[in-house]
Parts: structure tokens; C-alpha cells; sequence
């Protein structure tokens, strides 16, 4: 009798019961796997799913007619899903005195967005990219005088406000170094009063061939991997089911034996 018990005792505290216990902590990390993985992969279904319909609905407002540019009753509702890259149109007049350059790195190489003060027959103020410029033509001086200084109705593309900065480089206004179209920011240092909160992207026709500023550079690209991601995660989760099923597999075999 004392002997069995031994050997029960020793069972119960040797080497197969730390196998149990190693067990169950690897059954409960390869669940977790499975579960984190399931349920990130859904999430990027739903994710790319958001992100088609936010491409249909972007392609849809760049090719729409242009419509009025929103007014000061409509800035509240104003948002990126709501607005961005709507085509719009605005009448009135440039105050090039109060122009700024921001740095710009575009298919043409590395230059300046033109950033200039539209004043809307409406009453209120838009910021207008009227496009790009190389450094040899960063001056006001070395460019053509831009036509249109009266009255003029031009169209473009409905772009939020960039606050801040880019690429990791805050705006300095004082210094006149802008990496970012900052519409609070631009409007603060030009002093201009009663600006929407958007910015407009002037599309080619502002600018004739052969002239600067160069228009009608906006570039619409969206970064989809949500499909990648989402397979990635599946696949994870999966890995995780078959190492479970073959740790199960070698412990029936070894509790075979």
C-alpha cells in the first residue's frame, strides 16, 4: 500500500504533471493565437470594406460637375469622409501680396505649392494651391504675373486642412519655412479673417501651358493592404488550429505508448 501510494505521489508532483501543466499553458497560447488572429482578420474585412466604398465614393466626387464651394453655414459639417476631394468652384479674386510657399515633392521634382488667398464674391476667404513651382521660379519675381487678378471663377478639388506639419518637420511661420498647407496656421500669419476651413487644389485649366504655377497636380491615391493584412491574419489563426491539432495528435500517441 505504501509503495502505490508512493508512486501516485510521485505522479502527481513528477515529471508527467509538469507535462500537464505545459500542456494546457501551450493549448492556452495556441487559442489565444487563433482567437487574436480570427478576430483581427475580420476587423480587416471590415476595414477594407470601409476603404472600397471610401474609393467609390472619392471617384465619384473627383468626376462629379463642380458644385459651389461650401459657405460658412456648412464648415460645421464639413469633414474628411463628408467633403474630401469633392469638386468644387469658386468666383472671385486672388490677393497674391499675400501668397506662401510650402515645400512640395512632386512628379515634376522637389519645389513649392503656390498657397494664395482667394476672396470669394460670396464674402468669405479660400486658400488656393494654385499648383507647383520649381526653386528657380520660387520667386514672385521670375514668374509671368498670373492671369485672372480680377474677376475670376476657377475650380479644383475640396482638400482638408494639413496642421502641423510633414514628414516629420513642423511648420516655422515666423521663418517663412511651410511643409504643410496649415490653413489656421497660413491664415494666422497673413492675417486673413473669415477662411474656410478647407484648402482648393486649382486643377490644370488655372494654368495655361507654359506657365507657372503648374495646376492640376493633385495626386489621389489611397493605401489598400487591407486584404493582405486580413489573409496574414487568417492565416495565423489557421497556424495556430494546426499546431493544436498536431500537440493533441503527439500527446494521444504518447499516452499510447
Amino acid at each position: 500500500m505504501t509503495g502505490a501510494a508512493d508512486r501516485r505521489a510521485r505522479e502527481a508532483t513528477g515529471p508527467h504533471r509538469r507535462s500537464r501543466a505545459t500542456l494546457a499553458l501551450v493549448g492556452s497560447l495556441i487559442v489565444l493565437g487563433m482567437v487574436a488572429g480570427a478576430a483581427l482578420g475580420v476587423w480587416q474585412v471590415k476595414r477594407l470594406g470601409w476603404k472600397l466604398a471610401l474609393i467609390e465614393r472619392v471617384e465619384a466626387r473627383i468626376h462629379a460637375p463642380a458644385v459651389p464651394a461650401p459657405g460658412p453655414k456648412d464648415w460645421p459639417a464639413i469633414t474628411r469622409d463628408t467633403a474630401e476631394y469633392r469638386h468644387i468652384s469658386v468666383t472671385g479674386h486672388f490677393d497674391d501680396a499675400r501668397e506662401t510657399l510650402v515645400r512640395a515633392t512632386t512628379d515634376l521634382g522637389s519645389g513649392y505649392w503656390v498657397v494664395t488667398p482667394f476672396e470669394t464674391e460670396r464674402g468669405f476667404t479660400v486658400l488656393v494651391n494654385r499648383g507647383f513651382v520649381p526653386p528657380d521660379r520660387k520667386a514672385a519675381a521670375s514668374r509671368p504675373a498670373p492671369a485672372g487678378n480680377g474677376l475670376t471663377t476657377l475650380s479644383g478639388l475640396l482638400r482638408m486642412s494639413e496642421p502641423g506639419g510633414a514628414f516629420l518637420r513642423e511648420n516655422a511661420p515666423d521663418e517663412e519655412r511651410w511643409y504643410s498647407r496649415d490653413v489656421g496656421a497660413i491664415a494666422k500669419a497673413r492675417g486673413l479673417g473669415h477662411i474656410a476651413p478647407y484648402f482648393l487644389d486649382a486643377d490644370a485649366a488655372a494654368s495655361p501651358p507654359g506657365t507657372y504655377p503648374i495646376g492640376g497636380l493633385t495626386i489621389v491615391r489611397f493605401h489598400n493592404n487591407h486584404l493582405v493584412y486580413a489573409i496574414t491574419w487568417f492565416s495565423l489563426a489557421l497556424m495556430s488550429l494546426g499546431a493544436g491539432l498536431y500537440i493533441l495528435r503527439e500527446e494521444r500517441r504518447a499516452a499510447r505508448r
